[in-house]
């Protein structure tokens, strides 16, 4: 939950940061920043004209793609697109032309791990209807598949490759459902062996390429963690980041030598910076460092060449860096783009080769191959719908406002083209999922699609977002439903400070913690929105924190210190779970549920619809049998956002301005 980076584009540290977050993605992006008030004025046309309307299938029509892998010969790249209404796996030649369809699911997405580094057979992992209980397949050489990791209800991790390529790494909780164990299979029998018994309930991360070292992490608090390093050799264990205070210390990954262990830090400091264990003498260095949070850091296979991510106001910066024969690191230019930000760097196997994604607020990913040698770009697919002019959708802007305490609350503002003074137009304050994830830069469907019909969309980055260091981090700690929410109350007088925004129909709209974050402004400040859509919310704590899913063990007691203990802080809870106020919710109110969502139940929105219906206020329920916590489906997806403009039309586009009594 707390911990969850934006798109992380680092295969090898994504392991410790992609299972325990209850957050639905937000969005990415690079732009420069603007003041706030620059922001609202910034190229007004003053007689601005609405651009030309799209649909929800439209924009839908877009084609949504991720995953690289170069294979073995370094012609093709594996990836997963959504072309076809579910994603499914590709392979397209790094010259460019068709992609070709490696596997035709109709039921379950298929998402890419990648080639097999030495042949053309290929890893992918999919779960069961969105429950998130992740399998790895392996499709051979003839075009079947195999399940490397059988079993009822265990969740599988893909951890990386060996060195020498002969094997790799899976992570299972095949043993006990609440800790993930270390496996090694080999490449060619899929024979494997168990390197590491988890028996303390931490989170494995990485292994060496030399098989012989573990890194480990401990979450303490959901912003204080530590790092621990196996040795399956001597079978001990050492922890490496003893420190005083709060402090993130987070597993990046090791060298492609297997000498150095790369942490993330904020010791002492309020943003991450890059740190370098010596494994042989257990010296720690810090390597880089910036005025933002360092979020990963990543090899090509023989060590040539690392990239790093920085998470810099809501953008990914990143900096390329070549070791030379004299062993010292110099920063490489990155090949110039179109407008947008780099995201999913991948390299070839000979390091002559780079895939990568770009992504802008106005342009959805689209896969690139690069030519170390020739310095030559390639784009390789065209993801936009040929249906929707890029010039008809809006460009986010960075903006900040004061809260109620005067803390600087940073966001993400799309507003309309047709806006102005004299045309006002209603706004939606989207929240975030987490606690602690962060709405970024970057295309999304759903806030393009509201603010070409008309919708001013404000993702605020209330307190307790990642990415705005330590301190801000930090400052929703058992205050949810309170101070994190009076945040998102105090965007609407920024909103009508713009000038272009109606202050009488602004509605809030979030999904996971998002979706409690809108129940609870509907429940405990209910003459604040004039509408609420929730996306699978959480109404109850104290059902969500009892019925979390057995492999979050490692992430519960943090979770209790964020959020509460269902024993110690049972009052607390129950007086900051919607469901308990749900009489006090007067104000239309849309939910959106997946049947098959292990973070947020089914009953938690069952519930809250069923109690606000007794109020005699419009309430609208979607249910998706097919899906867990997001959508895997376009026509799920599609189903889903057209309701919610058409629910918006109804009570907010058209809502009664006049002051209420």
């Amino acid at each position: 939950m707390k911990n969850e980076q934006q798109k992380s584009t680092a295969p090898r540290a994504a392991l410790n940061r992609l299972a325990l977050c209850l957050a639905l993605a937000s969005t990415g992006g690079l732009l420069m920043s603007l003041p706030a008030q620059a922001a609202t004025t910034a190229k007004q046309s003053p007689t601005p004209v609405a651009p030309k309307r799209y649909t929800i299938e439209q924009f839908m029509a877009t084609t949504n793609i991720g995953g690289a892998s170069f294979s073995a010969d370094e012609k093709r790249i594996l990836f997963h697109s959504n072309k076809t209404g579910i994603f499914n796996l590709y392979s397209i030649p790094v010259t460019g032309g068709e992609p070709v369809a490696l596997t035709s699911s109709t039921k379950d997405s298929h998402y890419a791990v990648g080639y097999f580094p030495k042949d053309d057979r290929v890893l992918f992992t999919r779960d069961q209807g969105g429950n998130e209980l992740n399998h790895l397949y392996v499709r051979e050489l003839d075009g079947s598949e195999k399940d490397l990791t059988p079993g009822e209800k265990l969740k599988a991790l893909f951890m990386g490759w060996s060195g020498d390529k002969n094997s790799f790494h899976v992570a299972t909780n095949e043993r006990d459902a609440r800790f993930f164990d270390v496996y090694r299979y080999d490449a060619r029998s899929y024979a494997r062996e168990l390197i590491y018994k988890n028996e303390t309930g931490m989170n494995v991360a990485q292994v060496s390429d030399d098989g012989r070292w573990i890194a480990i992490g401990k979450t303490n608090t959901t912003a204080d963690k530590d790092v621990y390093l196996y040795d399956t050799q001597a079978k001990t264990t050492k922890h490496v980041t003893p420190h005083q205070g709060v402090a993130d210390n987070s597993p990046v990954g090791f060298d492609p030598a297997s000498k150095r262990l790369l942490i993330t830090s904020n010791e002492g400091a309020e943003f991450t910076r890059l740190m370098s264990y010596d494994l042989a003498s257990g010296k720690m260095s810090e390597l880089e460092k910036a005025d933002w949070d360092v979020v990963y850091t990543d090899f090509s296979d023989d060590g040539r060449y690392r990239v790093t991510g920085i998470n810099a106001d809501a953008s990914i910066a990143l900096k390329l860096r070549e070791t030379g024969k004299d062993g010292v690191e110099r920063e490489v230019a990155l090949p110039k783009l179109p407008g947008g930000e780099i995201r999913g760097v991948r390299f070839s196997g000979s390091s002559g080769k780079m895939a990568f994604y770009v992504n802008g607020d106005r342009s959805p990913s689209n896969l690139f191959v690069y030519d170390f040698a020739s310095k030559q770009v390639k784009q390789l697919t065209q993801s936009m719908s040929k249906e929707v002019n890029p010039d008809d959708l809006v460009d986010a802007k960075i903006v900040r406002f004061k809260s109620f305490d005067g803390m600087s609350i940073p966001s993400v503002y799309y507003q309309p083209k047709e806006a102005s003074p004299t045309n006002k137009v209603p706004a939606l304050v989207w929240v975030h999922g987490g606690p602690g994830g962060q709405t970024m830069r970057g295309y999304s469907a759903l806030m393009q699609y509201f603010a070409n019909h008309g919708y001013a969309v404000l993702g605020i980055n209330n307190r307790g977002s990642s990415g705005y260091g330590k301190t801000f981090f930090t400052a929703d700690d058992g205050k949810h439903g309170r101070e994190p929410l009076w945040d998102c109350v105090e965007a609407k007088t920024y909103l009508a400070s713009t000038g272009v925004i109606d202050p009488e129909r602004i509605g809030i709209i979030g999904g996971s913690y998002g979706g409690y974050m809108t129940l609870a402004a509907l429940a405990f400040r209910p003459e604040a929105f004039k509408v609420g859509i929730d996306i699978f919310g959480v109404s109850n704590w104290l059902r969500t924190l009892e019925s979390i899913p057995p492999y979050w063990e490692s992430f519960r007691q943090a979770l209790y210190q964020e959020v509460g203990d269902p024993v110690k802080d049972k009052d607390f809870l129950i007086a900051t779970s919607p469901l308990f106020h749900a009489k006090e919710i007067r104000k239309p109110l849309m939910v959106i549920q997946g049947a098959n969502d292990p973070r947020v139940i089914k009953p938690e929105s069952d519930e809250i619809v069923e109690a606000v219906k007794k109020n005699g206020v419009p309430v609208e329920y979607v249910v998706f049998d097919d899906e867990g916590h997001g959508f895997s489906k376009k026509k799920n997806n599609i189903e889903a956002s057209g309701r919610m403009l058409q629910f918006l039309d109804k009570h907010l586009k058209t809502a009664n301005t006049a002051p209420a009594k």
